[in-house]
């Protein structure tokens, strides 16, 4: 039972994810994930598994000082990358806007 449910809960984050590429809005990569979370606008944080543990606490520590959640991606950045229906890597990804996904909701 276990490990089915953990899969599902991996396939709902993937699809909650395509959710949001179609229909909200989002931003992919490092910087850009830093200048939203800056600015305020972010509203969750998606972080691989694989980036770099200095990068991890910084992106937390700039959530934790803009009142936003943080999810830790189970795969790697490649991993991500396709969850997001990209063909290249995606080490860090901010939500600015949910769309028509209840990835907020399920999140918090």
């Amino acid at each position: 039972m276990a490990p089915s449910k953990k899969s599902s809960s991996g396939e709902s984050i993937n699809s909650r994810l395509a959710l949001v590429m179609k229909s909200g809005k989002s931003s992919l990569g490092y910087k850009s994930t830093l200048k939203t979370l800056r600015s305020g606008k972010a509203k969750l944080i998606i972080i691989s598994g694989n980036t770099s543990p200095l990068r991890k606490s910084e992106i937390e520590y700039y959530a934790m000082l803009a009142k936003t959640s943080v999810h830790h991606y189970k795969g790697n950045n490649v991993d991500l990358g396709t969850a997001c229906g990209k063909y290249y890597r995606v080490g860090t990804l901010s939500v600015l806007d949910a769309g028509d996904s209840d990835i907020l909701k399920t999140e918090n």
